[in-house]
């Protein structure tokens, strides 16, 4: 399967995309850094150096790659969650969101899965389900408008079958968080995480699915009984 890759270096996608190119997956890898360009060729995908907030640049890509798949693992996040990267990665997954859709529409793909939160629940009957709803942006919080555009956009495009994977903090190389000790919960390991995204690529269906720790608070059911996939997947 030709698959785009939106945020192919980042902490998910370097784990991602061993897995995509092991399994026999043609990977368009996506990177603002040419250094992070060499290491996705090196680990066996075409990169593409490109800003997902460029229309133009976002359009050329899917339309010379010419997926049957698009993964959106984009963010703009690292260690301290500051808020000018929670502003960033909120305008990544508003408006990078936008772009990526409307480029997998004129190059006609359909199937799109992007990357959202396990841990913006409202407050309500536990554990929480994927039906249940997230919580009211407050007036200084970017983070749930930019999950919830996401999450729209995916799922109520025409046209795009989409899928939302809600993950819990990353913990693992390349993230803020070491091990599970010290992650506040929701919480899953990056490598697994990654290997959600690898198995809705064939077996996930429409909707949004739970990949966190077995916690009790938050389900991962959806993600156990349709994806085969534990917190062990890695």
């Amino acid at each position: 399967m030709r698959v785009f890759l939106a945020g192919g270096a980042g902490a998910i996608g370097r784990q991602l995309v061993p897995m995509l190119v092991g399994a026999g997956h043609r990977v368009f890898g996506t990177t603002r850094d040419v250094a992070r360009a060499e290491w996705l060729h090196s680990a066996g995908a075409e990169p593409v150096v490109l800003d997902a907030l460029d229309a133009d640049a976002v359009r050329n890509a899917i339309a010379a790659a010419q997926p049957q798949a698009v993964i959106h693992q984009l963010t703009d996040l690292a260690a301290g969650f500051a808020p000018e990267q929670l502003r960033a990665t909120a305008r990544l997954r508003e408006v990078g969101t936008r772009n990526l859709v409307e480029a997998m529409a004129l190059a006609g793909a359909h199937r799109l899965i992007a990357q959202s939160g396990a841990w913006l629940y409202a407050d309500g009957p536990l554990p929480h389900g994927e039906r249940d709803p997230m919580r009211e942006q407050g007036p200084d919080d970017p983070v749930i408008g930019g999950i919830a555009e996401l999450e729209r956009l995916t799922l109520a495009t025409p046209g795009i079958d989409g899928l939302v994977i809600r993950y819990g903090f990353l913990y693992g190389p390349g993230t803020a968080y070491a091990g599970p000790s010290g992650t506040p919960p929701p919480r899953v390991h990056v490598a697994a995480a990654a290997r959600a995204a690898m198995l809705a690529l064939d077996r996930g269906s429409p909707g949004a699915y739970n990949v966190v720790d077995d916690d009790p608070a938050v389900s991962n059911a959806r993600a156990r009984a349709e994806l085969n996939w534990t917190p062990e997947s890695r």
